[in-house]
């Protein structure tokens, strides 16, 4: 039984976590850390997990965390590089779903998150948790940085192109939506229903922090610059992310680019390439560990446009760290985390 310790355990990804592991036949949840809920039990906040957790949430600390087979961080970003290092010289295995070591450049990380980062030496040591590039290495690492919600879904939808080289790499589009959980479980005026409801807006036109990441990952996967037009946008919804990505295509002998994707993902347990013509819907991934992907060359045009759908608490995070989880101690890969979709 793999021993679990959960940092930051009161947030969306936080119980998210619980939800899935509470049913996982290979670990246990030992840890629970929350300084602002310390002492109270897990299920005075989410009692959906009321006969399936029973445990409370404890004042973070390094010794307890440390006798944990492995520790998710489900922190916001700058709080796991406080507590990392320590867990790591006590070869105690750390699964960070924040953003504190998915970058390779510090200076980059710097100025996107606007602070010093206090351990820059980890940056090599981290390894990139998307399971579709990474699996082999993510068997034998110590300290894994989950991808963040939107990179899942862009990185996985421009991919197979661009390993293929069927698109320029230096024009992709990214225009993307997402449900108002991905704003995180704090409280805030413009996630208030009265303001979500009904509407629709685009924002970080002028920079989100996903976007050096999903440039700095495509890039050095396929050994060429990569630039990105990357748009998010706030959906009315709780959940969910929904991304149409453009590629401009640099042959004309593309092939069948529906094959491309199947091939490509053909032992990829939580890609669903849809078949062709069909429009992923983000209710088809609702509360699961999915990513449903079709591909598009509308009016034969020399545009592709792909369609990339994920739930952004599952596979967007908390699903994607217990999947990383099981490659990390050699278990199956689906285990706690093959969930049907919640449908309506």
């Amino acid at each position: 039984m793999i021993k679990v310790g959960i940092v930051g355990g009161t947030g969306y990804t936080g119980v998210e976590l619980l939800r899935l592991l509470a049913k996982h036949p290979q670990a246990s949840v030992e840890v629970i850390t929350s300084r602002t809920e310390a002492g109270m039990h897990v299920t005075e906040l989410y009692p959906n997990l009321r006969g399936h957790i029973d445990i409370k949430f404890t004042e973070p600390d390094v010794e307890t965390l440390s006798e944990c087979d492995v520790v998710f961080f489900a922190t916001p970003h700058t709080v796991a590089m406080a507590l990392v290092p320590e867990l790591i010289k006590r070869n105690t295995r750390v699964i960070d779903i924040s953003a504190d070591f998915r970058l390779k450049d510090v200076e980059v990380w710097e100025h996107w998150y606007n602070t010093k980062h206090t351990c820059p030496e980890l940056f090599s040591k981290a390894v990139y948790g998307l399971v579709e590039i990474n699996r082999e290495q993510i068997r034998t690492a110590q300290l894994v940085a989950v991808p963040g919600c939107y990179p899942t879904a862009t990185e996985l939808g421009f991919l197979p192109l661009l390993e293929a080289g069927l698109i320029d790499p230096t024009h992709l589009i990214a225009d993307a939506k997402t449900g108002v959980s991905g704003a995180g479980r704090k409280a805030a005026i413009p996630m208030l229903l009265a303001e979500t409801s009904g509407s629709f807006k685009a924002y970080g036109l002028n920079g989100h922090r996903h976007l050096p990441e999903i440039r700095e990952v495509l890039s050095r996967h396929i050994n060429k610059a990569v630039d990105l037009t990357f748009i998010p946008h706030l959906a009315p919804m709780v959940r969910g992310i929904h991304a149409t990505l453009y590629g401009r295509l640099t042959t004309e002998s593309i092939g069948d680019l529906q094959n491309l994707y199947e091939q490509r993902f053909a032992n990829e347990p939580f890609v669903d390439v849809m078949p062709a013509g069909s429009m992923p819907e983000t209710r088809s991934v609702q509360g699961s560990n999915m990513c449903r992907i079709a591909v598009h060359q509308p009016q034969g045009s020399d545009t592709v446009v792909v369609l990339s759908v994920i739930d952004n608490l599952v596979k967007g995070a908390s699903g994607q760290a217990i999947h990383n989880m099981n490659i990390m101690f050699g278990i199956e890969e689906i285990m706690g985390i093959d969930v049907i979709a919640m449908m309506p």
